[in-house]
């Protein structure tokens, strides 16, 4: 993904503003908790975060992009295409070839979409004003492989399994991302005009061929598991910010002390309960929207908002507590899947796409469709399990 582009602004007050916001954030939380254990606590769990999160993330991302390499090394991929390309008309509303984009962001990760929507033969089958629904598309199905995989492995942990669950979050994020890109074409037409024809004759023969790696087919195969496998190092090592800065912040906001009788120790996972708190407010609507029994639930859809793996670090606490049921699961997977840390890619990819002005329309319309893609798996939940 491209670095953000960078500008230069005359000295003002924001410096201040900003510092008594600051302040104004972690002056309460240090105030409860006393300096020295909440520098501990910061500390102890971003380094229990890393330690045990976030590397059993990169190793399943690693297995999950080998896997993926290996599907589109020899054709699986071109299949799915193959498949599934008739489905986006009457669902998005898209060329057959916006599929590629579904099939390499669940695969990987929402900025995978940027590199097809750079090829010049994939864009001849578009309109001027379906190009920005690519990034509400492809964030749709971000780190699909990854958060479905993850989820699937709590089975074993829960003791009963997760492919219902975890299929129906699945659809759930299918819903929300017909959604997301429904609202942002509404947007999109009226800011672009809604004329042209899709040139598909043009791209027809490209439909046929595919790159493939030179060499035997062994050759081929351990080159794709190698290759894979290091963009599953490379998205592990993308998340470490997210998850040790975010999930750490958000622990801080959502448990209490270990221990209340003795009070703060300094302890990892120790924070001031303010996110229970807030849920507690609104609970009525968490459990009828998602099903939530517990209000410190509402910890991972917010911290989606910023990073997936953030969301999925928190999961093995609310595991620990026994607040987690399977329709939770269907629920975090399909807004893990359908938000996927959209806040803080969405700018990039829209300035990526050369859509710069239509980055609110497209925040918009991908907020609502999480609260849809949540709903859904939830209310799917009570239909079918």
């Amino acid at each position: 993904m491209e670095q953000p582009t960078r500008t230069v602004r005359a000295v003002g007050a924001e410096g201040f503003v900003f510092l008594l916001l600051f302040v104004g954030f972690f002056g309460p939380v240090v105030g409860v908790m006393g300096m020295a254990n909440f520098f501990k606590t910061l500390m102890g769990t971003a380094h229990d975060l890393l330690i045990n999160t976030v590397f059993f993330l990169m190793a399943v991302a690693v297995v999950t992009g080998a896997l993926g390499a290996l599907f589109s090394e020899f054709g699986v991929v071109h299949i799915l295409d193959r498949l599934l390309r008739k489905l986006m008309r009457p669902l998005f509303n898209l060329p057959g070839m916006a599929v590629m984009g579904v099939i390499t962001t669940y695969l990987s990760d929402n900025p995978a979409i940027i590199s097809l929507a750079r090829d010049r033969n994939f864009l001849k089958a578009f309109k001027k004003w379906q190009l920005p629904l690519l990034c509400n598309l492809g964030t749709s199905f971000g780190m699909g492989l990854i958060v479905s995989t993850y989820m699937l492995a709590l089975g074993t942990r829960i003791g009963t399994s997760m492919f219902a669950p975890v299929l129906i979050g699945n659809l759930g994020a299918l819903i929300g991302s017909i959604t997301s890109v429904r609202i942002m074409a509404i947007f999109s037409k009226k800011e672009l005009g809604d004329i042209g024809d899709e040139k598909t004759s043009e791209v027809a023969g490209i439909e046929q061929r595919r790159e493939i790696r030179e060499g035997s087919i062994f050759h081929r195969l351990l080159a794709a598991l190698l290759e894979g496998g290091k963009t599953g190092v490379d998205i592990g090592l993308g998340i470490i910010p997210g998850v040790l800065v975010v999930s750490t912040l958000v622990v801080l906001l959502t448990y209490g002390p270990k221990d209340p009788a003795i009070g703060f120790q300094g302890l990892a996972y120790e924070g001031v309960g303010f996110l229970p708190w807030l849920g507690e407010k609104i609970f009525p609507v968490l459990e009828f929207l998602f099903g939530f029994k517990s209000p410190e639930l509402i910890a991972f859809p917010l911290t989606s908002l910023g990073s997936s793996g953030a969301a999925l670090a928190l999961i093995p606490r609310f595991i620990d507590k026994g607040i987690l049921t399977p329709t939770n699961i269907a629920v975090f997977t399909s807004m893990g899947m359908c938000w996927s840390g959209y806040l803080s890619t969405h700018i990039a990819m829209m300035d990526a796409l050369g859509y710069r002005s239509l980055t609110n329309k497209a925040l918009f319309s991908h907020t609502v469709a999480g609260l849809v893609a949540g709903m859904s798996s939830h209310f799917l939940c009570r239909l079918f399990l």
